[in-house]
């Protein structure tokens, strides 16, 4: 009786990194939250308009010579009395339109933001890292001045380093330095809460098994801080990030707003809403409207995007 063939088994292919991830607590949690999954699609839509706004923008509102006098205060959806052209928000008292000016004041904020908060956290982690892995003097020094910065609220500390930073720079290059310069008073005003969680978790982490194997082998205290003690210390890094992205993108809002941000030449959605609220009264309401609610909505899907973030990486939690 002949013998049957033995099959052999299969190897199973190898999973992709974003099918592991796909598969991954992390996602799993993700595409069980309504809030986290609207928030993300809301930050996500915000944020590809802004970039590509050059593209989806019908008018380019800072190029002189395509703007018409006749077309201000267009109301939304209506033709102008004048000219018979219609915008989908309406246009300021320039005859800009104003979806094309929220496109584009919203790449300006985002751009602070981001850039704001990658400034903060870089600070703030390396100062972190530092108290707490070296303690003594440097500790000291370092936590005391950040205590004395929660004194004061960090919107005024953005307007005095922004105040001091402008002084210091020549005036014909001021409208060109006025972001770089908001996101150094942004930041500054914002790195001390990195440092104070990094530093907590610093202190816990320097004293485990594995950071003492490194002191036996050799490590210097710079590689055992990079190499070993970040990554460990980075979920909570990442929570901050978040939730400080919207709190860089409300200041940078209120900064333009109170007319030491943005300069006019680069308005960012805080200028725009501060041009806005000139016409409030006079019944152009769709000029501050429209840019104050696209404000709202981004900041708050950060801010839920935050919390989830929060709740699906806090150990207690699961």
């Amino acid at each position: 009786m002949a013998e049957l063939p033995i099959e052999e088994p299969k190897a199973e292919r190898p999973q992709s990194g974003l099918s592991r991830f796909w598969a991954s607590d992390f996602a799993w949690k993700f595409r069980r939250s309504p809030v986290a999954v609207t928030s993300f699609a809301v930050v996500l839509l915000l944020v590809l308009s802004a970039v590509f706004a050059p593209l989806i923008s019908p008018y380019d509102p800072f190029n002189p010579a395509s703007l018409n006098l006749m077309n201000g205060f267009t109301p939304p959806m209506e033709p102008n009395a004048f000219t018979g052209d219609e915008f989908w928000l309406g246009t300021d008292d320039q005859g800009r339109d104003v979806f094309s000016t929220i496109l584009y004041g919203m790449r300006i904020s985002l751009f602070v933001g981001f850039a704001a908060v990658l400034f903060a956290m870089v600070l703030g982690v390396s100062l972190g890292l530092i108290a707490g892995y070296v303690g003594g003097w440097t500790e000291t020094i370092i936590m005391r001045v950040a205590d004395v910065q929660l004194t004061f609220p960090a919107i005024l500390v953005a307007m005095l380093i922004f105040g001091i930073a402008k002084g210091f720079t020549p005036i014909e290059y001021r409208d060109q330095m006025a972001i770089w310069v908001l996101i150094i008073a942004i930041g500054l005003s914002d790195w001390v809460q990195f440092a104070r969680v990094v530093r907590g978790a610093t202190l816990v982490e320097k004293n485990k098994e594995y950071v003492q194997a490194a002191r036996l082998i050799g490590r210097s205290g710079p590689a055992i801080m990079m190499r070993h003690i970040l990554p460990n210390v980075l979920s909570p890094v990442l929570v901050i990030a978040t939730i400080s992205l919207a709190l860089a993108i409300i200041a940078e809002a209120t900064l333009s707003f109170l007319g030491v941000g943005a300069p006019p030449t680069q308005p960012s959605l805080g200028t725009l809403i501060r041009i806005g609220q000139g016409f409030l009264f006079s019944g152009e309401w769709w000029i501050l409207f429209f840019p104050a609610v696209t404000l709202l909505a981004l900041a708050l899907s950060v801010n839920l995007l935050g919390d989830w973030l929060r709740d699906a990486l806090n150990p207690r939690l699961k």
